[in-house]
């Protein structure tokens, strides 16, 4: 066993690790430990300046034997913003907490994993050295998972976990695909990092401008002018001087005073009445919803020194999807994109992905039919030139109908023309629905499990099952029972397109990781030791990756976008031939024309 040393690249068992975890001892210090297929050959305590210069050596010393490193701990945020501080980046990663979620609902038979329910609660954002996650009584590593009292990431416990993980992959249905997802779910955690530590580029006095064009000058304890004159012609077309607008009872209430048959203030219904004070109203609630979410008080907060550093939360949707707990991310309106602007000399390299879902459903039932009308050109068009529909429009809503479980209206004239045409992407999905309306659970492509059913359906059912149930209680069994088969259909889906979208994100990481850092120029200071002088992920939406890079490496960065599509859909369809076509711009800013 390795003893301490000052030389951090002093030669060692470690280039022979598979894998390395981090873990903390009894006074929270890190400690490194060296695993391989024999088990643990290599220990090393380190000093919280000795972690980033050691892990750059390690990472050096995998790369140069070819045979890299995954670096194993408890949560990559906790763990890896104080190496991106240092600059330090690592290739790989295996984060225990979100690989023991997907774990936990994927292999029930994996006991003594869901046993381990320390592992449950969500990660720390912060850095190794604080939100400390396990306190060890034990650091031997061999106490039951349930004797351990919450406390700091151990480094016994840490192994013991990695351990459980690796018999519940053997468990797996598909171990194969369920490594694949474990790994691409922890790649997101990285480029979760990475982007926050590089921030998305701002450019605060274009965000300012968008905010007085739309809302007119800032007005420090009252409504900007624009919305003063609005609400002043909601009021007069009303009739009620005093209508407080922002409240919403009081507001249906003057609605209703003023003749207008609605049920509700939402735009949707609003929208159909013709009426004086419905078009200043909706202009009205549309600005109050931009200085709400992403107004003067939003850019105080959260831009700073020319980047918006979001949080991103990997995994924080059931089906896989990432959430986000500051800043708004995930809801970014188009009119603020033009504001997301490279720095001087850079260029913002945006990609999205037309018609995701649908396209990883006909990869998923293999319907060769339904990849040919997508092969080389929008979906929709290929699904009208298949004879399904007669238009685009048509199209769209009949595929979201068939995705989201749609019955009624245009959708439920629509589908059933979709199954006549596609009957194996369709088959998919209605077996889902029919999973989910009996109380089973679904999986993804790679494996991701849906939760099982909650209280309410089960009291619904158990109600309408038991003698002498009234026709209510079934009606009710019955609608609960369609909801859940609603949500099971998308899952699989929705789920699938978040795992391919993971794998995409992923490979374009490790490829611009390939491109050489610029020595010309400024560079980028603001993103950090990190990134400062090579192109980087800046923002990522579900089916859109934006990457900021040097002027001089946009157009590799670009194909690397491309490729990594391509690549994504190999890695989880094989052969199958369904392509991922990219929208592509390179622009000094994200605007969308």
């Amino acid at each position: 066993m390795e003893t301490p040393s000052s030389d951090a690249s002093a030669p060692s068992p470690w280039a022979d690790a598979e894998r390395i975890v981090l873990g903390r001892d009894a006074r929270g210090g890190a400690v490194a430990v060296a695993l391989d297929r024999g088990g643990e050959h290599g220990r090393r305590p380190l000093s919280s300046t000795e972690l980033p210069v050691w892990v750059s050596a390690r990472e050096a010393e995998g790369a140069a034997t070819g045979r890299g490193i995954r670096w194993v701990w408890s949560s990559t945020a906790a763990w890896y913003s104080a190496l991106l501080g240092a600059g330090v980046r690592v290739s790989r990663a295996h984060d225990l907490r979100l690989c023991h979620a997907v774990l936990r609902d994927a292999v029930p038979s994996a006991s003594a994993l869901r046993e381990a329910t320390a592992w449950d609660g969500a990660p720390a954002e912060a850095g190794p050295s604080a939100g400390a996650l396990f306190e060890l009584d034990d650091l031997s590593g061999n106490g039951a998972a349930g004797s351990r009292r919450p406390g700091r990431d151990g480094v016994a416990e840490t192994v013991a976990e990695l351990l459980r993980q690796d018999a519940a992959v053997a468990q797996a249905a598909h171990p194969g695909r369920m490594r694949l997802l474990l790994a691409a779910e922890s790649a997101g955690a990285l480029a979760a990092a990475e982007m926050r530590a590089a921030g998305v580029p701002w450019d605060a006095e274009h965000h300012d401008r968008i905010l007085r064009d739309a809302l007119g000058d800032r007005r420090a304890g009252g409504a900007p002018a624009r919305m003063t004159r609005l609400a002043a012609e909601v009021r007069e077309a009303l009739g009620d001087p005093a209508l407080s607008i922002d409240s919403p009872p009081r507001l249906l209430r003057a609605l209703q005073r003023a003749g207008i048959r609605v049920e509700s203030t939402s735009k949707w219904e609003l929208g159909e009445i013709e009426h004086p004070a419905i078009a200043p109203l909706l202009e009205y609630k549309r600005l109050a919803r931009l200085l709400t979410a992403n107004g003067w008080a939003w850019l105080d907060e959260w831009v700073r020194d020319g980047r918006f550093r979001p949080v991103y939360i990997p995994g924080g949707v059931v089906t896989g999807r990432w959430a986000s707990s500051g800043g708004g991310a995930l809801q970014l309106p188009r009119q603020l994109r033009g504001a997301l602007r490279a720095d001087p000399g850079w260029r913002i390299v945006a990609a999205d992905v037309a018609q995701l879902e649908p396209r990883v459903l006909a990869a998923m039932a293999r319907d060769e039919r339904m990849a040919e009308a997508a092969r080389g050109r929008d979906l929709y068009e290929g699904i009208v030139a298949a004879g399904a529909v007669r238009t685009r429009a048509e199209a769209k809503i009949a595929v979201l109908g068939a995705m989201y479980g749609a019955t009624t209206g245009d959708s439920g004239r629509l589908v059933p023309r979709l199954r006549r045409v596609f009957p194996d992407a369709m088959a998919l999905v209605d077996a889902a629905a029919r999973t989910g309306e009996e109380g089973g659970v679904v999986t993804t492509w790679l494996g991701r499990t849906s939760p099982p059913p909650d209280d309410a359906w089960r009291a619904a059912q158990a109600r309408a099952s038991r003698s002498g149930a009234s026709p209510a209680d079934e009606t009710r069994a019955l609608r609960i029972g369609r909801d859940r088969g609603r949500f099971t259909r998308n899952y699989v889906v929705q789920g699938t397109a978040a795992e391919w979208a993971l794998a995409w994100l992923a490979d374009v990481r490790l490829r611009l990781t390939r491109l050489a850092p610029v020595d010309s120029g400024e560079g980028a200071p603001r993103s950090g030791p990190a990134f400062a002088r090579r192109a980087h992920l800046a923002f990522f939406l579900h089916d859109e990756v934006i990457v900021h890079a040097p002027a001089e490496h946009a157009d590799a960065a670009a194909e690397a976008l491309r490729e990594a599509a391509e690549a994504a859909g190999r890695l989880l369809f094989g052969a199958f031939p369904i392509d991922f076509p990219l929208d592509l711009r390179i622009s000094d800013s994200a605007a969308k024309d």
